[in-house]
């Protein structure tokens, strides 16, 4: 991509003026149209926000300027629908909507068509729309199956199907077998650098996700994640993750289910935070409204279930939070993509990740070969990690505020799996590491504290800590039944306590140099 000019970017458009980018995707696009049969299948990859409905509608005007045939364009949601009509009619295109309701009488009458993938179905096996002269099919979000039990319909027509992540949301689908190529636009990293995406700042929150379930679409299900994310725990983690990186910025929560987007709204509304809840059972009047206070709102919160993923575009948008775990890149990208458009005073915004999927898919924006992923999607899809390796390489990382209390300790990590190998090979028990650990616990409250009163306060804030502890304890020795889990965190504190007890006096004359103050 050549470096955007100065005068471009000020001049910068819906409708008709298009990019330098954009306008070399077109001619790429076309270049393979005129080379190819008529049949070819043909796929676009293009980030979120790079502008793939603006490059498909000019598309189509010079497609019907210059052809005798008609064009369709398929979408797989209502919004998406009105949108791309709306579009195409600002580059000129005139085009008819079949929904459920259209009359298509009128048919003849126009050159281009706009339809929801499932309406399209059964318009088509009704015999209710004429494609016999379709020699364009566009399809918006193809990465999504629904699409490809209508390619039978159009054999002898050229698909064209665009996505920000080429990679089928089936594991038994893969896009290769229904495509014959893939273009990759620009990349997110050129985008930003060139002034069309804000860049993100990555925030993430270890998360043990061991107890989620995946279910048969290959993602986890509503189920388990409801059963941990509505969990206190971590809806206290959420609304501390909130308040260390979001406070006071307009933010999107992403959930995966209703039941735990609604605690979410809960927890934030007793904290006093404005915040609104949405999900696919508000109806239009009601959505349209809860967008409005959003767009209006300058510090709102909007937690939802998956419907503001596709067809959502609020540039005003600051923060992300994924309050969330899914397997699926496709969804990861669009979630955070909700956050990316750039204004005028809005350069970067802020990503929440609570579910690790930063460090199962790499940070947004990483530099992913798309080929590769097209042609052999299976082999990115066994590279990814499982939750038990991502989470055996996870560390605790105090919250900052936290570890200002603990300002006087250089260092406050401790490596349970390093010190318990360290301790098998030297011949010794298991249980030195907890004794261990419980003497560094007890040494850098004591190295904050002027008596043994506050480093027993201190001990008790140590509780994520703690428990990290364990449960890394626990899996290196294979013993986690949930009960021995929990008696061995109550053990721990009371030992903890103990120990600080016993020897304050001594360990502070250690560290300072003289004996405390009575």
């Amino acid at each position: 991509m050549s470096v955007i000019s100065q005068i471009e970017l000020e001049e910068r458009k819906t409708g008709k003026d298009l990019y330098s980018y954009q306008k070399g995707a077109i001619d790429k696009i076309f270049k393979s149209f005129d080379e190819s049969p008529s049949d070819y299948h043909l796929l676009y990859q293009l980030p979120t926000g790079g502008g793939k409905t603006v490059i498909f509608s000019e598309i189509v005007r010079q497609y019907l300027k210059n052809h005798q045939k008609k064009v369709l364009v398929m979408t797989h949601r209502i919004e998406l629908c009105k949108q791309t009509s709306s579009m195409l009619t600002e580059f000129g295109v005139v085009n008819k909507v079949v929904d459920s309701k259209a009359n298509l009488n009128d048919q003849a009458q126009y050159s281009c068509f706009v339809a929801m993938v499932e309406t399209l179905n059964n318009r088509l096996h009704d015999d209710k729309l004429d494609i016999s002269d379709i020699g364009l099919v566009i399809i918006d979000e193809a990465h999504y199956n629904s699409f490809t039990k209508l390619f039978k319909f159009f054999s002898q027509s050229f698909i064209l199907g665009v996505t920000a992540t080429p990679l089928s949301s089936s594991i038994e689908l893969p896009m290769t077998d229904n495509y014959d190529e893939l273009i990759v636009g620009e990349s997110i990293e050129s985008l930003i650098e060139n002034g069309f995406l804000a860049r993100a700042e990555m925030f993430s929150y270890n998360v043990g996700l061991t107890s989620l379930v995946v279910g048969a679409n290959g993602d986890y299900t509503v189920k388990s994640s409801e059963d941990l994310y509505t969990d206190d725990n971590m809806l206290t983690k959420l609304l501390r993750a909130y308040e260390e990186r979001s406070k006071h910025k307009k933010t999107l929560i992403f959930n995966n289910g209703i039941n735990t987007s609604l605690h979410v709204y809960d927890t934030f509304r007793r904290a006093g935070y404005p915040i609104a809840h949405l999900d696919n059972t508000h109806s239009k009047k009601e959505r349209a409204k809860i967008l409005k206070w959003f767009k209006n709102t300058p510090d709102a919160i909007l937690t939802s279930v998956s419907i503001l993923t596709t067809g959502f575009d609020e540039p005003t948008v600051e923060s992300i939070i994924l309050n969330r775990a899914t397997k699926s890149l496709t969804l990861y990208y669009q979630m955070i993509g909700r956050g990316s458009r750039v204004l005028e005073n809005k350069k970067t915004f802020q990503v929440i990740d609570l579910g690790n999927n930063f460090h199962r898919f790499g940070p947004w924006g990483d530099n992913l070969d798309w080929q590769r992923i097209f042609k052999s999607p299976n082999y990115y899809l066994d590279s990814l990690l499982s939750d038990e390796e991502l989470e055996s390489n996870f560390r605790y990382e105090m919250p900052d505020d936290l570890r200002e209390e603990f300002a006087n300790s250089d260092d406050v990590h401790f490596d349970i799996q390093k010190t318990y190998v360290d301790s098998i090979r030297a011949g010794e028990s298991s249980k030195v590491v907890l004794e261990r650990s419980i003497a560094q616990h007890g040494h850098i409250c004591i190295e904050n504290s002027e008596d043994v009163y506050d480093a027993l306060t201190l001990a008790r804030k140590l509780g994520d800590d703690i428990d990290f502890r364990i449960n890394r304890y626990t899996k290196c020795i294979s013993k986690s039944t949930y009960n021995f889990v929990e008696w061995l965190k109550g053990e721990y504190r009371k030992k903890l306590n103990s120990y600080i007890r016993v020897n304050f006096d001594e360990v502070f004359e250690t560290i300072h140099g003289y004996p405390p103050e009575d």
